[in-house]
């Protein structure tokens, strides 16, 4: 089966898979009526994690049996009507990406960010309160956001240009998360391909007096150096940030507020929770649950316990898999 390059988010399936301390499915599986939706590279999926079982909601796949141009990635669902919000990177390196939305069972399926209206965009979340999507863009090299119906773009974050600077992917914006309650974005900047180059970064939901979106005055580094991060959640609760690493194909979580006089380069609070994915890329918590899912390029969709015990898959795919999400 021919491969699009990693840039273009396609992997072989041959890595192997080795998981932290399993257990039963039934020991995270049983609290749950809620149901976990996930994407493929022109689908969108639910599944059941009590059962296993799948349902496809959208498959926007090429009718003539031909390989989908873009790629699915970040996926949101908002809570109080169970709409279904998707990013779709569009071709690699082409200012073409897009972001649909459905209904809870996939009828009613929409664009509302037409290609274009943002490079690649990436990670997606809510803020239901504020009633804004937000997203990472990676070519664009920028933290977005929009209303919910998918007008009134902006641009939060510059971290490069995309006449100048397209090809560092030290620039390349890829996970977020949100915490509004506090008023911060999160994001990630994956680095090359496993070059131990990767960051986190934080900044707040409202620009301070003076910041431009290329020289936020208000932007904390929190990790630096990591392998390749990519998706992160937020468990607010006990103030943890968690991140899938496409480097070290890993999930790990540290503390969201380091101690002060921290270094980014040198914390020692990083705990690797789930190791030997093939190509680590979703991570979504269901923090009433106490448990997290991750998904995979080569296809899994993976279930664990907060602290990584009772690691084990509850999917396989042929093809790739990108974003993931807890719902209703």
């Amino acid at each position: 089966m021919s491969q699009l390059t990693r840039r273009q988010f396609t992997v072989g399936l041959g890595a192997s898979f080795a998981l932290a301390a399993c257990s039963t499915a039934a020991e995270i599986s049983s609290a749950a009526p809620s149901r976990l939706l996930f994407l493929g590279q022109a689908k969108v999926f639910a599944l059941d994690p009590a059962s296993g079982s799948v349902t496809t909601l959208v498959d926007q796949s090429p009718t003539d049996g031909s390989r989908p141009t873009g790629v699915n990635d970040g996926i949101a669902v908002h809570a109080a009507t169970g709409q279904i919000f998707w990013t779709n990177m569009g071709k690699a390196a082409e200012r073409d990406g897009y972001i649909m939305r459905c209904e809870a069972d996939g009828t009613g399926v929409t664009t509302i960010v037409t290609p274009g209206g943002t490079f690649t965009p990436k990670q997606l979340k809510i803020d239901e309160a504020a009633g804004k999507l937000y997203w990472s863009d990676r070519e664009g090299m920028a933290i977005q956001r929009c209303n919910l119906d998918g007008s009134k773009i902006e641009t939060l974050v510059i971290t490069g240009s995309a006449k100048f600077n397209v090809d560092d992917q030290t620039r390349w914006c890829v996970g977020m998360a949100l915490d509004p309650a506090r008023g911060h974005i999160y994001w990630s900047q994956k680095g090359g391909d496993n070059a131990g180059q990767g960051v986190i970064r934080r900044v707040d939901l409202q620009m301070p007096r003076g910041s431009t979106p290329s020289n936020r005055r208000d932007m904390v580094t929190l990790f630096s150096r990591l392998p390749e991060p990519i998706d992160l959640d937020l468990d607010l609760k006990t103030r943890t940030l968690y991140w899938s690493d496409r480097g070290d194909n890993t999930i790990s979580r540290a503390p969201m507020d380091p101690a002060a006089g921290f270094s980014p380069a040198t914390r020692l609070d990083r705990q690797v929770l789930v190791t030997g994915l093939k190509e680590a890329i979703g991570v979504a918590l269901d923090p009433a649950r106490g448990r997290m899912a991750y998904t995979s390029l080569g296809g899994e969709v993976g279930i664990a316990k907060f602290d990584g015990s009772g690691a084990h898959l509850l999917h396989t795919a042929a093809g790739m898999l990108t974003g993931i999400c807890w719902s209703a």
